[in-house]
């Protein structure tokens, strides 16, 4: 079989009662939110509308609340604004609203998504390595009267990062995975370069959000079961709406005999509904995410959300011209390429051993 199918109500059939209770709860105060936005959108009377932004501040303090019992109660998803010291969240808080504004360009969008996944990084690997230090000794351009250098201690995070494999869903998730590959690179001691593995994956955006299937195309894959097996799984990308398309890459690994040593999944942007989705579906994962969203539209989109991502990223396709892999590539250009070269490099002869 060379396509794996996976549907919206397996994946709902992974939810417990309480699940469904806070996802019920959760819309319904999302529902109030809508009719804010109607007004906001609509009102000519500043009055007004500052009456509704303060309706709507409280709405989002509620939810935000809620969200944050429900994340208290699951130790495997972490949210960086719920574990984080408080003078952490306005950076963050900033940055989330301009991946979100619609005015952000392509080359802004970018450089915020680089930035979050390096915060995301320190969520995950920070806390192992606060007492544990390694030393960086770093030649400098300064060579008078000698040539200078300087001493900084930096996280030891060797054991942590070590058998790790860079498991990429297509299209949105490929920058995110060389970002997040290229920290560990920076961060070892060793200057350990991941493994990549590379999953050619899919949702129908033709079904609804009930209705959804997700589609592995195993033909258009590349990665080897053997290096995977035993390893630390990790998947890096923007957001997180369903949890569909992780879960079925995860579920097929398994039934083909890997066993993961773990399986961390880091995200940008998560819903609600998508984490609890995932961490109900496989064990052994944690969820790492800098912002959490309450609800899901008909079509499986995050609100409030901020569009595609993948388009954000990479910019969008011809219509029925797919690129494939090494043409994303090629359309990230010098700048990026030359940063994540060494990235680059394992995913081509990752790519191109399969196709030979």
């Amino acid at each position: 079989m060379s396509k794996i199918i996976l549907k919206a109500e397996d994946l709902d059939g992974y939810l417990n009662d309480k699940d469904l209770s806070y996802l019920t709860e959760m819309d319904a105060l999302y529902r109030q939110a809508m009719v804010s936005f109607n007004i906001l959108s609509t009102s000519t009377s500043d009055s007004q509308r500052r009456a509704e932004e303060q309706t709507l501040i409280d709405l989002y303090n509620r939810m935000g609340l809620l969200m944050q019992e429900i994340c208290a109660a699951e130790p495997r998803i972490q949210v960086y604004s719920f574990v984080s010291p408080q003078e952490t969240h306005g950076e963050v808080s900033r940055l989330i609203a301009k991946l979100r504004d619609v005015s952000t360009g392509r080359q802004e969008f970018v450089y915020y998504i680089q930035r979050a996944f390096e915060l995301l990084f320190t969520l995950a690997f920070g806390g192992a390595a606060r007492t544990n230090k390694n030393y960086l000794i770093v030649k400098t351009p300064v060579t008078i009267p000698v040539q200078n250098y300087a001493v900084h201690k930096i996280p030891n995070v060797d054991d942590a990062v070590r058998d790790t494999v860079m498991c990429v869903m297509l299209r949105g998730a490929l920058l995110p995975s060389m970002i997040l590959s290229k920290e560990i690179q920076e961060y070892s001691s060793t200057g350990y370069l991941t493994p990549f593995a590379l999953f050619k994956i899919k949702r129908d955006d033709t079904k609804s959000e009930t209705t959804m299937e997700y589609v592995l195309d195993l033909d258009h894959s590349y990665f080897d079961l053997s290096q995977l097996d035993g390893k630390h799984l990790l998947f890096a990308d923007p957001m997180n709406a369903t949890g569909g398309s992780l879960v079925t890459v995860v579920k097929y690994l398994l039934e083909q005999g890997v066993k993961p040593a773990s399986v961390k999944f880091f995200n940008v942007i998560s819903a609600l509904k998508g984490s609890l989705r995932v961490v109900r579906a496989i064990d052994n994962i944690t969820i790492y995410t800098l912002w959490m969203d309450p609800s899901l539209n008909e079509r499986a989109y995050i609100m409030p959300g901020l569009g595609d991502a993948g388009d954000r990223i990479n910019g969008s396709d011809e219509e029925g011209h797919p690129r494939d892999m090494l043409r994303l590539v090629a359309d990230y250009g010098t700048n990026i390429t030359g940063l994540y070269r060494s990235q680059l490099r394992i995913i081509e002869e990752t790519v191109l051993r399969r196709r030979a």
